[in-house]
C-alpha cells in the first residue's frame, strides 16, 4: 500500500501515520516527492484496509499496490528516478555511455583505454578488478590492486568508475573505491549480497540474471530498495537461449516493459549479449532506439591481447563511432516520443 500525504501535511501528521503503520507490524518507508510525501507500507502479510489510514489527518489517499515489487514500481513512484554519478545523470534525456575493458590488466592498459574512451565521449569508465569466470583457471582479476588503478583513472580523467563485487567478503573494499557497485548476472539472486547492497552508500548497477524473468529482476532490485538504497541502475545483458550466432540473446522487449513498470533507469550491455565484436554496434543502435537510458560497452586499447573477452571488445575508434551514432539515434527516438505523447 502507498499512503499519499497532503501537500500541507505536517511533520507530526506524517509521524503519526508512520506509527500507525508500525503498530500493525509493518514497516513504513517515507518517499519524499516534489510536492508531497508518500509512505510505502512494507512487509504486510495480507491486505490492509485503506480506510484505516484515509481518516487520519494529513492523508490525501491510500492506494493499494498490486505489484509484488512495491518500491521499484511506478505505483509507488510515478516519476523517473535519476541517478547522478559525477557529471552523468542516468535516467534523463541524454544517453549515458559507460566504456572500458572487461578487466583491469595493468595500469598502462587501464590508463590508455580510459584516455581513449573519455575522448570518444564516455561518461563513466568500467573495468573489472574481480572477475567471475566460468573456468577456475582463467584470469580472475587483480583484486585490490585493480581497484587502486581504477581510483587513479578517476583522478586522472575525471571519470567515475563502475566495477563488480562478487561476494560479501569484498563488498566494503569495492564500495570504498567504486563510484557504482555492479552486481553481475550470476549474483542477481544472491539475496545476502543484495541486502548488503541495500546498505551501501553508492549506486548499484544490477544486471539481469541470464535466465531471469523481468519480474524476478525487479524483485531483486526490491531487495536493495527495501534495505534503504534507492540508487539502482538496471542493466539488461542478454538471456541464455538455444542460439549459437551470439553468446546470449539481447531482450530488447524488456526495456519498454521495465520503463513502464518501474521508475528505475535501465541500461543495456550489448557486449555480453553479443560475445562478438561485429554485433556490438548494431545492438547498441537498437538499444538507443528502443529507449535505454544508457549503454555499457567493453573497449580495449589492444583487444587481440586482452586477458578477458577480447573478442567482444571494441577498438577505441569503433567506440567513438558508437557514441556518435547511438546518441543521434536516441535524440531522434526522444523527439518521436514527445510527438507521440502530444
Amino acid at each position: 500500500m502507498l499512503i499519499v500525504m497532503r501537500q500541507d501535511a505536517s511533520r507530526e501528521q506524517i509521524d503519526a501515520v508512520i506509527r500507525a503503520i508500525e503498530e500493525k507490524g509493518c514497516s513504513a518507508r517515507p518517499i519524499p516527492g516534489g510536492e508531497r510525501v508518500s509512505i510505502g507500507v512494507l512487509y504486510n502479510t495480507g491486505p490492509i484496509d485503506p480506510a484505516v489510514f484515509q481518516g487520519m489527518q494529513g492523508v490525501k489517499e491510500a492506494i493499494p499496490v498490486t505489484r509484488p515489487y512495491k518500491l521499484v514500481s511506478r505505483e509507488v513512484k510515478p516519476h523517473d528516478s535519476v541517478i547522478r554519478v559525477g557529471n552523468a545523470s542516468i535516467g534523463k534525456d541524454r544517453l549515458v555511455i559507460i566504456g572500458g575493458p572487461c578487466a583491469v590488466e595493468s595500469e598502462s592498459q587501464a590508463m590508455n583505454t580510459a584516455e581513449r574512451v573519455k575522448k570518444a565521449g564516455a561518461d563513466i569508465f568500467r573495468g573489472g578488478a574481480f572477475k567471475p569466470r566460468t573456468s577456475p583457471y582463467a584470469f580472475q582479476g587483480m583484486g585490490e590492486a585493480g581497484l587502486r588503478i581504477l581510483a587513479r583513472v578517476r583522478e586522472t580523467f575525471d571519470l567515475p568508475v563502475v566495477t563488480e563485487v562478487l561476494d560479501l567478503e569484498h563488498f566494503d573494499m569495492v564500495e570504498k573505491y567504486a563510484d557504482i557497485v555492479q552486481i553481475g548476472t550470476r549474483n542477481m539472486q544472491n539475496f545476502s549480497l543484495l541486502r548488503r547492497a541495500g546498505e551501501a552508500k553508492k549506486p548499484i548497477l544490477l544486471k539481469r540474471g541470464m535466465s531471469a524473468t523481468v519480474e524476478e529482476w525487479l524483485m531483486a532490485a526490491e531487495y536493495i530498495l527495501s534495505e534503504g538504497n534507492s540508487e539502482i541502475i538496471l542493466c539488461e545483458r542478454g538471456l541464455r537461449t538455444f542460439v549459437r550466432h551470439s553468446r546470449n540473446t539481447l531482450d530488447f522487449s524488456a526495456i519498454p516493459v521495465v520503463r513502464k513498470e518501474s521508475h528505475l533507469p535501465v541500461i543495456v550491455d550489448p557486449s555480453h549479449a553479443a560475445g562478438l565484436r561485429d554485433q556490438v554496434l548494431p545492438l547498441s543502435r537498437a538499444a538507443a532506439a528502443v529507449g535505454a537510458h544508457g549503454l555499457m560497452v567493453e573497449v580495449h586499447s589492444a583487444p587481440d591481447s586482452a586477458l578477458c573477452d577480447g573478442g567482444q571488445s571494441l577498438y577505441p575508434d569503433q567506440f567513438e563511432v558508437l557514441c556518435n551514432q547511438t546518441r543521434a539515434i536516441q535524440e531522434i527516438s526522444r523527439q518521436n516520443d514527445k510527438i507521440t505523447r502530444g
